[in-house]
């Protein structure tokens, strides 16, 4: 019994010192240098995670040795292992010398949760250069710092104002030539006078007896063009739609406006021309010249004739739209001259103060 628990035990502190396990390791770029040579130191922690790793710091030319400085420390990196158990911090640090020597490089200490960890030790080899003392006036002394001359930082705004600037220019170049090709859109509207309802029938008539189309063996194209004339006549001088009446509902309106003698001829030839058009009846030799000569007959009995008046022939309309984006237009004028002013400003500004 008293066996198996130092077994226990001793399972339990391996499981524990492996979990606690802490490695430090410290590597060096290059173990040899000439004076005034820049070499990194790469300082590694493993540990697990949750834990609390400070590493060494020092401040920026402060000597690891004598003869040899730190000149720069990184921030830390964190890698993480093992599903994120583990991890692996690691910094660098740059250093330099400027006495040739060969150089210890004691171990760097790492706290982790409060405990110290060291490194291993490192060393460094700095050599001198040769330098031609026969020859003094060609060694220089160090220059001093210059600035560089261009920084981006520095231009880039200018730059940019530069850009918006001749963008300004081109649109208020648009805009003027746009400002002065856009004249006023003027429209001439020609009015045909309007013809009185007799003589737009007669000319109808007049082309009717010219084609000669009563003289064809079909009457019904003569017939619908002669009827279709009569109806458009009426609906024009007594103002009641006849295009869509039968011939009974004409005649029934007519007569409240014309006489029994006026009516008579023009109800035999309606008759006359819807039995052509329904009824495939054939005209006798000599109806088609009278029908005809019925229709002039009551167009003239029937007719109005109306004063005449002076109407204009032709209107001019001034399009409104014209006249807004004229408007339009010139306020974009205003808007981006200013623009383009204070642009040039600042940016007459921001040089002049570049070059102070």
């Amino acid at each position: 019994m008293k066996r198996l628990y130092l077994i226990i035990i001793g399972i339990v502190g391996t499981l524990l010192s492996v979990r606690a396990q802490v490695t430090v390791d410290a590597t060096i770029d290059s173990t040899q240098i000439f004076i005034g040579q820049r070499v990194g130191v790469t300082l590694e922690v493993s540990a697990d995670k949750g834990t609390a790793v400070e590493l060494p710091e020092f401040d920026s030319l402060a000597q690891i040795v004598p003869g040899v400085e730190v000149m720069h420390i990184t921030d830390a990196d964190t890698q993480w292992l093992n599903d994120g158990k583990r991890m692996v911090l690691s910094r660098r640090y740059i250093i330099t010398s400027f006495d040739s020597a060969l150089y210890y490089l004691p171990p760097l200490t790492v706290k982790v949760d409060g405990k110290d960890y060291e490194s291993k030790s490192l060393a460094l080899k700095v050599y001198s250069l040769d330098i031609d003392t026969l020859h003094a006036d060609s060694i220089f002394p160090m220059k001093p710092v210059m600035s560089p001359p261009f920084v981006w930082e520095d231009w880039s705004a200018p730059l940019w104002i530069s850009v918006v600037i001749l963008v300004l220019t081109a649109l208020l170049l648009y805009i003027i030539i746009r400002l002065k090709d856009n004249k006023p859109i003027i429209r001439r509207i020609k009015i045909k006078p309007k013809m009185a309802p007799h003589k737009a029938a007669m000319l109808k008539i007049e082309h009717i007896k010219a084609e000669k189309i009563w003289q064809k063996e079909d009457s019904k194209e003569y017939y619908t063009e002669l009827t279709d004339t009569l109806r458009q006549y009426i609906n024009e001088r007594y103002g009641f739609n006849a295009m869509e009446m039968t011939t009974a509902e004409i005649i029934d309106h007519l007569q409240e406006v014309n006489d029994e003698e006026a009516l008579r001829e023009l109800r035999e030839l309606f008759q006359t021309a819807d039995l052509v058009k329904f009824a495939k009846y054939s005209t006798l030799l000599g109806e088609n010249d009278r029908n005809l000569v019925s229709a002039i007959e009551y167009i003239n009995a029937t007719k109005k004739e109306e004063p005449v008046t002076p109407q204009p022939t032709e209107i001019v309309v001034v399009e409104k739209r014209s006249q807004n984006t004229k408007k339009i237009l010139i306020a974009s004028i205003i808007v981006a001259s200013i623009a383009l002013l204070a642009g040039t400003a600042y940016l007459i500004y921001r040089i002049i103060m570049l070059n102070l």
